[in-house]
């Protein structure tokens, strides 16, 4: 049985409880919080904390918390030589205190708090500076995941900042779209098809070969045309930058 101490209650904490919560081999004994608030919407049977001092023994320290708080919190923990993980993308393993073994534990996924996953289909990126650790972390990962990966802080950073760009910036392209349909009275429903089959096209192809438009086949009379339904719109920087990058990638041999 593995031991887990959860500190945080945000989207990645509360994702990981449920997890853990239902998967055999795993034992959530305690999660701490600062807002007591945040700790009643966990389930009811599970020990919750606002107080360091009553931190209970685990086998694991999960810090899901924000970035920017995560090291000056591992100094704060009131016990020595545990193995306190964080769950941070762009966050290096040594920026958590030396007080305890620091090891990384981060789920490369969006959460948002109310809405389910399947974990079996996240990856689990883990790394440790401990071999005994690193061994315990593939353990507890491979209990929720099919695919659990040892990379360095440096490979994570470019990792996450992959994730960046296809997750949080497409999506903001996504309320571009939308707010264009809302400008012309019509609904975004009308791209969800075509949206997934964008997404489920790099399943069999490369990001590259999946590519299509008017950038791509350099038709250059329907760029000009969108570029005018956008003269007055704050978007019309956005669909030419992007739109050169296209051009630019597609035909390097020109």
């Amino acid at each position: 049985m593995i031991k887990i101490v959860l500190f945080g209650a945000g989207n990645v904490a509360s994702h990981l409880c449920t997890v853990f919560e239902k998967t055999s081999g795993i034992e959530v004994v305690q999660v701490y919080n600062r807002n007591l608030n945040s700790l009643s919407e966990l389930p009811k049977n599970i020990n919750k904390t606002t107080f360091l001092s009553e931190i209970k023994d685990a086998d694991i320290y999960i810090i899901a918390l924000p970035d920017d708080v995560i090291s000056d919190f591992s100094e704060s923990l009131p016990f020595k030589n545990k193995l306190v993980v964080h769950t941070s993308g762009s966050v290096a393993m040594e920026a958590l205190s030396d007080n305890n073994r620091k090891g990384v534990f981060y789920p490369l996924q969006s959460f948002s708090k109310n809405r389910a996953i399947d974990f079996s289909e996240i990856p689990i990126c883990v790394e440790a500076s401990v071999t005994s650790d690193l061994i315990l972390l593939n353990e507890l990962g491979n209990k929720i995941s099919n695919t659990i990966t040892e990379i360095s802080s440096e490979e994570r950073k470019k990792l996450h900042l992959s994730a960046v760009i296809v997750n949080n910036f497409v999506n903001y392209l996504y309320q571009v779209g939308s707010d264009l349909l809302s400008e012309a009275s019509l609904s975004f429903d009308l791209l969800k098809p075509l949206i997934k089959e964008t997404a489920l096209k790099i399943e069999n192809l490369t990001p590259f070969e999946a590519q299509t438009g008017p950038a791509k086949r350099n038709d250059k009379k329907t760029i000009e045309k969108q570029l005018h339904l956008l003269k007055d719109s704050p978007h019309q920087k956005l669909y030419a930058e992007m739109t050169e990058a296209i051009l630019r990638e597609y035909n390097k041999d020109n």
